[in-house]
């Protein structure tokens, strides 16, 4: 897979389709590595029309680790968010923006449709709003806006997320497996042998939790972009799942309302994954969305 220089950094990506059709950039959640954009669900954006972007967000996979910064204590970070405390972060959801807005530098592309799901939803509201000249459309994911006055997620979804860190790829399996039955999509089959297989992958490409740590310290410590959305003008969608435990469903329609014209999907059974079943749909939607901003595009060329 290539590397790129960007934003001072290296960041591991993937690109799938014929370069020159319209870019589709893909932005990944807390800890999760570009693999969790499976390559089935990469191969039907592409089908749609896409040439696809994945990486590697900072601190996560094989780009650089930022281990000079420190490690935050996840579970104080977590801790003082939820009592509305000052969090303090070693960087910000803006830093990962620019990664993506100098990824695209590197890669030789103007713009993007952009779409990011968790924290890669945050991540691709900053960019529409601090770099609003590279999105095209923008798709975000089982993400919120930092409104901290929207519901937190479940005990159990917040335990098992910050549950202790694996020793071992037999531990990281077993670990992923508690995890996404906690925060999963109840309205669909729990499949155990692709949540297996994908986190023996994640553990032997790449283990470093210290980047975790550091992420959601940069989410937990931004503050509510409800109003900078307010601003945002590309053709926008956003999707969640009516049964996320970890994101509550008020987190999308909070973050539906703050953007001018957003449409929002609201799907029963799902929680906070993109479980197989939904992936036809999801890249129909997304396809949706851009289209509605390609043909805005032409109408004003």
């Amino acid at each position: 897979m290539p590397s790129a220089t960007a934003n001072g950094i290296q960041i591991e990506y993937e690109t799938f389709g014929t370069a020159g059709r319209p870019a589709l950039l893909l932005i990944m959640g807390l800890g999760a590595q570009m693999i969790h954009w499976d390559e089935e669900l990469c191969e039907a954006l592409v089908h749609r029309g896409h040439f696809v972007i994945r990486f590697d967000n900072r601190d996560i996979g094989l780009s650089s680790k930022l281990d000079h910064l420190g490690v935050p204590d996840a579970a104080a970070v977590l801790k003082a968010r939820l009592e509305d405390k000052p969090v303090e972060a070693p960087y910000t959801l803006s830093d990962m923006a620019a990664d993506c807005a100098g990824l695209l530098d590197a890669i030789g592309i103007h713009a993007a449709h952009v779409a990011g799901a968790s924290l890669g939803g945050m991540v691709a509201q900053t960019l529409a709003i601090e770099h609003p000249a590279r999105v095209l459309s923008l798709t975000s994911i089982m993400s919120s806006t930092g409104n901290r006055t929207l519901p937190a997620g479940t005990p159990a979804a917040l335990g098992a997320l910050l549950s202790p860190m694996p020793g071992n790829r037999d531990e990281a399996m077993a670990r992923a497996v508690r995890i996404f039955r906690a925060i999963g999509s109840p309205g669909f089959p729990f499949d155990e042998p692709r949540v297996r297989d994908r986190a023996a992958r994640a553990y032997e490409r790449a283990f470093h939790p210290a980047g975790v740590a550091r992420q959601l310290a940069a989410a937990l410590a931004s503050d509510s972009r409800t109003d900078k959305l307010r601003a945002v003008s590309c053709p926008a969608l956003v999707i969640h799942g009516k049964d996320d435990p970890l994101v509550p469903v008020e987190a999308g329609i909070d973050t539906a309302r703050a953007i001018p014209g957003a449409d929002l999907l609201v799907v029963a059974g799902m929680g906070h994954d993109l479980p197989k079943p939904l992936w036809a749909r999801i890249s129909d939607e997304i396809a949706g969305v851009a289209s509605r901003a390609e043909q805005s595009r032409a109408a004003i060329a």
